[in-house]
């Protein structure tokens, strides 16, 4: 199978977000080198790979969190260099790896801490509503990373970036997320979705990415890489450590 974009329609129109060349790492070590991706409104861009592969580098630093040591990332046109609060401010959601929830807190005042009303966060979770009064660190994985996503996706961003919601949850609670997810892209959101169950990820993604240790190795339709899903599991998704 070759590297080359599977499927990828022609498209002049200028992207929510894009990078262009873009190397990220820390200190002055890279961790993803010369990385082009575009986001348009609407779509699910799956990002994939396996561990150390620089999936959680790459949204970091298209958060902002992380500065591009090269190239340039731009928002609705315009190169950025602005931190993760401007562009909150701008419209991005971050999800991040680790569970974004005050644990001391209850789930009403976690919810209070977003950017959008909390009866808005109850419709697009109403699972949440007979937990409001329970402390947030008394939640279940699954509860923690409903209520990660329902303050997110609140404040009606036009960019959420979600970083590994499925890690250490089960199949139930990985589809809600992921079908909350494809709902608010169907909204008109733009999504960036790191996630380790590379099929569950493409069947509720537009296009996707592959990358292998800091490159994109394959880009292409989310529908045409399932087809071939095994032979890139095999290629690209096997174990690799972060150089």
């Amino acid at each position: 199978m070759s590297a080359a974009a599977l499927g990828q329609a022609s498209d002049i129109s200028t992207p929510l977000m894009a990078a262009q060349g873009v190397s990220i790492g820390y200190g002055s070590i890279p961790v993803v080198r010369d990385l082009n991706l575009r986001i348009d409104a609407g779509e699910v861009v799956a990002l994939l790979g396996s561990n150390g592969a620089g999936k959680t580098t790459t949204i970091m630093g298209l958060a902002g969190v992380l500065s591009p040591s090269a190239g340039v990332v731009s928002w609705q046109g315009t190169p950025i260099r602005s931190p993760l609060h401007v562009r909150a401010k701008q419209g991005l959601a971050l999800v991040p790896e680790q569970r974004s929830v005050i644990y001391r807190l209850s789930t009403h005042k976690n919810l209070r801490l977003g950017r959008g009303s909390v009866e808005h966060a109850l419709e697009l979770f109403p699972e949440l509503r007979p937990l409001l009064s329970r402390t947030a660190g008394l939640l279940s994985g699954g509860e923690q990373q409903m209520l990660s996503l329902a303050r997110a996706l609140a404040a009606e961003p036009l960019l959420l970036l979600a970083d590994e919601l499925s890690q250490g949850l089960g199949p139930l609670i990985v589809e809600r997320l992921l079908s909350a997810i494809r709902a608010a892209a169907d909204r008109g959101v733009a999504v960036v979705l790191v996630e380790q169950q590379v099929r569950k990820a493409l069947r509720h993604s537009d296009r996707a990415y592959v990358l292998q240790r800091g490159r994109v190795a394959l880009e292409g339709r989310s529908e045409e890489l399932l087809r071939n899903v095994s032979e890139i599991e095999r290629t690209y998704l096997s174990a690799e450590i972060e150089s």
